[in-house]
């Protein structure tokens, strides 16, 4: 499931998108027209920025801004930012122990296929599929 904060990102990243050629956006101003508050967007925007998705500067003039193209943001690489992966079982994870049942699993391959739809569908969509 994806949680408020994943969707919140994904809506802060349409917005910036959509206001793309106003340079710098104040996160106040997206907090207003998005209706979330300011304080969690603080939070949120961090992580893009730490996470590369978008630029952030301070002061007058000062906000967030997308550092690509729309056309150039799968959705799922918002979502998993700020979600982590979207594995459906733990021993799908990467980086996670070798599983001692995964020879005998009979679910294991319906997790994989599972997994599989899940990245393909949210890498299918573009950011600027999303745009008005």
């Amino acid at each position: 499931m994806v949680s408020t904060k994943g969707r919140y990102a994904l809506r802060v990243m349409i917005d910036l998108a959509e206001h793309r050629d106003e340079g710098f956006i104040p996160l106040r101003l997206i907090a207003e027209r998005q209706g979330i508050s300011k304080k969690y967007l603080e939070i949120i925007v961090k992580e893009m920025v730490a996470g590369g998705l978008v630029e952030g500067v301070s002061g007058k003039g000062g906000g967030y801004r997308i550092v690509r193209d729309p056309a150039d943001y799968p959705v799922g690489e918002i979502i998993e930012l700020m979600e982590g992966p979207l594995n459906s079982v733990a021993c799908l994870a990467k980086g996670s122990a070798d599983c001692p049942r995964a020879s005998v699993c009979q679910t294991l391959p319906m997790w994989v296929e599972y997994d599989k739809m899940n990245h393909d569908f949210l890498y299918s969509y573009k950011l600027s599929d999303l745009l008005k």
